[in-house]
């Protein structure tokens, strides 16, 4: 098997791995926070949404720095930093006992993720180009696949053995796929020298349209804001359905699944559907069907 076959199979196996272990405790997080102590429904949801936004916070801080290093290293060792690292903040969070605790170490976790975009990074930079966009498709089925049974398997263990297993788990989880990368992915990497040059026009400059590039990152950013808003508290609001009874964590697992299920029930479709009519048209479309789906 050529080397950059074998590293997209292990890195693809360790994005599931990686997606898996991480959606296996974030949907539980509000409800192992409300055993910590007694809190009202102010505070917890308050909570919920500070230790769930506070990894993005550190990783939006970090991420350009990771970047930097990973231009003059490699993307094996930004891999690597970023499995270990997440296995021990996840079972830092498990080892927690009060809410700054999970706050805290929800934010040094954001400081190590780059786990998935560091994989594809490196797999771009060593298939051959005319199995590009087929390796990028098993890069992503891996962590899409991950997220999708995640939460399912999540719930089950956590209904059994406590939301804290489910923090273990994810350590543990993250700790195999560092000692798969560690040992069977190897790395042809050659430092790029950049050539400074005070004439260089802006990213912006280069392009025809800059407006729709504007206009695009706008959207991404009200359309991850608003998805984004509601995972925090998903599960306080099944167990309010559920009236406080039954498995709250597996119904709560099943549920957050559901979108990855979606996703790869219609992914394919809507791509040839904006082959055939436009891009714009079918963004246009799922946004207005979005909002519609919203308030029914």
């Amino acid at each position: 098997m050529p080397q950059w076959r074998r590293n997209l199979w292990i890195l693809a196996f360790g994005d599931f791995i990686s997606g898996a272990g991480f959606s296996m405790s974030l949907p539980f997080l509000p409800l192992f926070i409300n055993q910590m102590a007694s809190f009202s429904n102010e505070q917890l949801t308050f909570y919920s949404g500070l230790a769930y936004a506070i990894a993005y916070v550190s990783q939006a801080i970090v991420s350009p720095l990771w970047g930097k290093l990973a231009d003059k290293t490699g993307r094996k060792p930004m891999i690597l930093r970023s499995a270990f690292g997440m296995c021990l903040t996840g079972l830092f969070c498990g080892f927690a006992h009060n809410v700054w605790t999970i706050i805290f170490w929800r934010f040094i976790y954001g400081c190590f993720s780059g786990f998935n975009s560091n994989s594809q990074a490196l797999v771009a930079s060593e298939v051959p180009k005319n199995q590009g966009g087929k390796a990028m498709g098993i890069i992503t089925t891996g962590r899409v696949g991950g997220q999708l049974i995640g939460p399912i398997i999540g719930g089950i263990i956590a209904g059994i053995w406590g939301y804290r297993m489910t923090f273990y788990i994810f350590g543990v989880a993250m700790f195999i796929a560092g000692v798969l990368v560690l040992l069977l992915v190897k790395e042809n990497f050659v430092p790029h020298i950049i050539k400074t040059n005070h004439h260089k026009f802006t990213v912006f400059a280069k392009l025809s349209q800059p407006e729709i590039i504007i206009a695009m990152f706008l959207t991404a950013m009200l359309v991850q804001a608003a998805t984004k808003s509601i995972n925090p508290v998903i599960s306080l609001f099944v167990r309010q359905l559920m009236h406080h009874h039954g498995n709250i964590s597996f119904v709560s697992g099943i549920i957050t699944a559901l979108p990855g299920l979606a996703t790869i029930m219609t992914a394919g479709y809507l791509g040839n559907l904006g082959d055939r009519i436009g891009a714009r048209r079918v963004l246009i479309g799922g946004l207005l069907f979005f909002a519609v789906w919203s308030f029914s």
